[in-house]
């Protein structure tokens, strides 16, 4: 089972949480604030996190941008908003998943479920690559680095795994229900929430959608990845 660290504050949600939890044989820990939360999750190794957006000392979105500072970790968003625009920046800005509250303690056990599958290494499952070229790209699955002509690339943990994912397979286009089962564990989603992600990956690998180097969208297919092409003497 997981280690599991609750952030939410209240009490009849955090106590129904943790008895849920519990009885599910997870190991819990709990609290009420985003800077109890960033104490916890720097001394102690967790599998999960659940959070809260709206806490009493910072809004959940900033305590996300601040635990993904520090940690890989895995989070799902518990939240009362339902705004679209809010929760696809959530995802962007890190979130492994979300619930909209109210939600069931089956829907949170499956949520769970999907999101540790992927944070864990499947038995029998091959190791990573140590370093995976395609062209001036540079991925390190194992350190979760990637460089695009000798420059670290900033990435969230999304982005990261989208990338490494496509440059595992360049020149191969992947359709987005691959990408959705592969790297979000999930066997049906918003084609907007991979839109928003490759948007991002775009703009930090320095390109567009309508002059593309790396990322290629095929309407109606999927995606690839591959090296630009050379450009044309002159």
């Amino acid at each position: 089972m997981a280690s599991v660290l609750v952030v939410e504050d209240d009490q009849f949600v955090r106590s129904a949480l943790i008895r849920h939890l519990t009885e599910a044989a997870h190991t819990v820990r709990s609290v009420g604030t985003a800077l109890e939360a960033l104490r916890e999750v720097a001394h102690f190794g967790f599998d999960l996190v659940i959070l809260d957006l709206g806490l009493p000392d910072l809004d959940g979105a900033e305590a996300l941008k601040m635990l993904r500072s520090i940690t890989d970790v895995p989070v799902i968003i518990a939240t009362a908003r339902d705004d679209e625009t809010e929760i696809v920046r959530l995802l962007n800005d890190g979130a492994d998943d979300y619930l909209t509250k109210p939600f069931s303690v089956e829907h949170l056990s499956a949520r769970m479920a999907a999101v540790l599958r992927r944070s864990r290494s499947r038995p029998g499952a091959e190791p990573p690559p140590q370093l995976i070229r395609v062209g001036g790209l540079c991925v390190d699955p194992l350190r979760r680095q990637a460089e695009l002509d000798g420059a670290r690339l900033d990435l969230t943990r999304r982005e990261f795994d989208l990338l490494t994912f496509l440059a595992g397979r360049p020149g191969v286009v992947v359709p987005r229900k691959e990408l959705l089962a592969e790297v979000w564990q999930q066997s049906y989603g918003d084609d907007q929430t991979i839109d928003v992600h490759l948007s991002w990956l775009r703009r930090k690998l320095g390109e567009t959608a309508a002059s593309p180097r790396y990322l290629h969208t095929l309407r109606g297919v999927g995606v690839k990845l591959e090296p630009p092409r050379p450009e044309p003497p002159r």
